[in-house]
């Protein structure tokens, strides 16, 4: 009989997250939805027969608590969690930008600590990246240093933490949900995004999706960083 394997899904309640747990339970593993907002991650849960845990990666004795809960063992972890701080130099928030940093480097880190010891080896960890972290421009330092720094932290996790691979995904503009919040703007952004790529579209939550679960069964790769986004970072004009 083949082995269920099991994934944690953090930010997994809303937006990208949600999309991959929603496909997860589809391909038929063991979904273990993880956020800040337990209630959030709990009506998800029930509706997709998984599990919900609390885990704010600002907060380490979640951390703790969610790798005893799940001391059985896991597969897979993907992290999207995010704490975006999008203003110039002269205007930064110091507990702001320790917020961003927490959540897209740190906290993934101390996910690391605490889950290590219950990953099993032929497991996997999915970061988050982005494609700011590599077009630099106005507004974007926070956003841009914090995403380009998890290349970093999948490549020297992946050494860390070997035989389990550590791998990031770096996407592009993605009409995932999140952008809803810009109402009668969201159109604009898209439609920039799409002319700003060699593809000529911006990204669906499926382009993510596949990407994610290709990069759990890819048993050979390890410490890289897959770019999704286009081709916009080689789109000169």
């Amino acid at each position: 009989m083949t082995k269920v394997e099991r994934i944690l899904v953090i930010g997994g309640a809303r937006a990208l997250g949600a999309a991959v747990a929603r496909r997860a339970v589809k391909d038929g593993y063991d979904v273990v939805i993880g956020a800040r907002d337990l209630a959030a991650a709990e009506a998800l849960a029930a509706e997709l027969d998984a599990t919900a845990v609390r885990i704010d990666l600002q907060d380490e004795t979640t951390m703790a608590a969610a790798a005893a809960r799940l001391a059985d063992g896991i597969d897979h972890i993907v992290t999207t969690g995010s704490a975006p701080h999008d203003v110039r130099a002269v205007e930064l928030d110091h507990d702001k930008l320790m917020a961003a940093f927490t959540a897209k480097v740190i906290g993934p880190m101390l996910v690391a600590k605490h889950f290590a010891p219950v990953l099993r080896p032929s497991g996997s960890i999915v970061l988050f990246s982005g494609v700011v972290g590599w077009r630099p421009g106005p507004g974007s330092l926070v956003k841009g240093v914090t995403n380009g720094a998890v290349e970093y932290v999948a490549r020297h996790l992946a050494a860390d933490l070997a035989p389990v691979r550590v791998n990031a995904i770096s996407p592009g503009v993605v009409d995932s949900g999140a952008w809803d919040r810009l109402g009668d703007g969201k159109a604009g952004l898209l439609g920039k995004s799409a002319a700003g790529t060699l593809v000529g579209r911006y990204g669906e939550s499926d382009d993510v999706v596949d990407t994610v679960m290709w990069l759990l069964r890819a048993g050979f790769i390890s410490g890289e960083t897959v770019h999704l986004e286009g081709g916009a970072r080689h789109k000169t004009s």
